[in-house]
């Protein structure tokens, strides 16, 4: 410990308040002064890394430049930072081939074969799955709005209710997921097996989802009924993602899963006639472009921490992170705020990850946590907040879908109705501080 102070430095964590100065300040800029749709994700990210590895790179001069590239040579080539790639690749690579036209399938055959009361719980029922088999909230609160709007017009329910539950539903898979980019993110961070965090995932986010949808239940049943949604479905479409889904839990290696999920995706997709072979290879290119900005984002990460470790940026923050909290559940209620306060910033729950691993892993030496732990406490918190804020992606798409269709919804009339992410937080707390000592090992 002692150690570790000396070589504590403050100064040394400037470059992540140059990029969050630069992103945030931007993003309220372009969102709430100037007015532009989606303002926050108008902000070049990468641009606002390299500013921040800039500043790095000024700082300390008693290390020389080419020593510098070296440290950010080593941090980017990090196994857990080239495995997170490859999934990230692959996973755009298997979400092009499948398409996402299966989320609707599964919507509409739920609602076709549920009495009409229930839609709004269908609504949350199939978000969740969803969300789990693609891997990607907003691709999923993009799919469900439209149904959801259609469902509220057609029964009578509240809109702002049914799309909150779309989005409730979507942030349980963004966090249980084995292909979302936060699950592959927190994981590899961390170094710990998928499976392993979805266990321990699994029984935080469960009972907050059990307790979500009673009390869309309970609502539903105040609400008179006017009709229902009916539409044409095609469930072999989601075969893949079952694969894909059932792979993950028992153990089998992601990779193998993904690819097994792409060549039954493909032969599905070509058979049915869903799609041509020049199509699927345009796709498939699609979904890994799809992946790029994210995975610059995690390779600029990488060379930053690198530096920002060396000038003793981290053993800084890991102290001033200890005189505040003491313990275990201390330690793991500070990774949690510590990864919430980075999507608050960035309103983007991977880089918020992305950007937390290298201290939450300090953090977990440290409090002597588990890395499956400290995996599940990253992406869980990380999607709390996702799933709150106004300005994040998921917020946003909702709104911009309802509006595209001819409805007005706010972000206002929206969050009192986010039961998930509320009880998500209820739920983690009841998990953090309901952990003995002796539990990890």
């Amino acid at each position: 410990m002692e150690e570790m102070k000396k070589k504590g430095n403050v100064i040394a964590l400037m470059p992540i308040g140059v990029f969050l100065v630069l992103y945030l300040g931007l993003g309220i800029l372009f969102e709430y002064v100037m007015k532009i749709p989606m303002g926050f994700y108008n902000v070049p990210i990468v641009v606002a890394f390299l500013s921040a590895i800039l500043v790095a790179c000024v700082q300390n001069r008693t290390i020389s430049f080419d020593r510098k590239l070296e440290l950010m040579a080593k941090g980017v080539g990090d196994k857990n930072i080239i495995t997170m790639l490859l999934i990230f690749l692959t996973a755009g690579s298997f979400v092009g081939v499948v398409g996402r036209s299966s989320a609707e399938s599964v919507a509409y055959c739920m609602l076709s074969l549920i009495p009409a009361r229930f839609s709004v719980a269908v609504l949350f029922v199939v978000a969740c799955f969803v969300s789990v088999a693609m891997g990607t909230s907003v691709g999923t609160i993009t799919l469900l709005t439209p149904i959801a709007v259609a469902v509220s017009k057609a029964s009578g329910f509240d809109m702002a209710f049914c799309v909150a539950s779309v989005m409730g539903g979507a942030m349980f898979g963004d966090n249980l997921s084995f292909i979302s980019d936060t699950t592959i993110a927190a994981c590899n961070g961390q170094g710990c097996q998928m499976k392993d965090k979805f266990r321990e995932n699994f029984w935080i986010a469960f009972p907050a989802a059990v307790v979500t949808l009673i009390l869309i239940l309970i609502l539903s049943f105040q609400t008179e009924i006017q009709g229902r949604v009916v539409q044409d479905y095609h469930l072999i479409q989601i075969f893949p993602y079952v694969l894909v889904l059932i792979g993950g839990i028992i153990g089998i290696n992601v990779f193998v899963v993904l690819l097994i999920g792409i060549i039954s995706g493909a032969f599905i997709m070509l058979l049915g006639g869903h799609i041509t072979p020049v199509e699927l290879l345009t796709n498939i290119g699609s979904g890994v472009s799809g992946m790029f900005e994210t995975c610059m984002v995690a390779i600029l990460v990488a060379a930053m921490c690198a530096l920002i470790r060396e000038h003793g940026g981290f053993e800084a923050l890991l102290s001033g992170i200890q005189r505040v909290f003491k313990g275990k559940k201390g330690g793991l209620l500070g990774m949690g705020l510590l990864v919430g306060a980075m999507d608050i910033a960035t309103a983007n729950n991977t880089v918020a990850i992305v950007m937390a691993n290298p201290i939450a892993k300090e953090m977990a030496l440290e409090y002597k946590i588990t890395s499956r732990k400290t995996a599940s406490i990253l992406d869980t918190f990380s999607c709390i907040f996702q799933g709150v804020i106004p300005y994040g992606a998921q917020m946003l798409v909702a709104i911009s879908a309802a509006k595209e269709l001819g409805f007005e919804l706010s972000a206002f009339q929206i969050m009192p109705k986010l039961f998930y992410p509320m009880l998500l937080l209820a739920s983690s707390l009841i998990a953090i501080f309901g952990v003995k000592g002796g539990d990890d090992k």
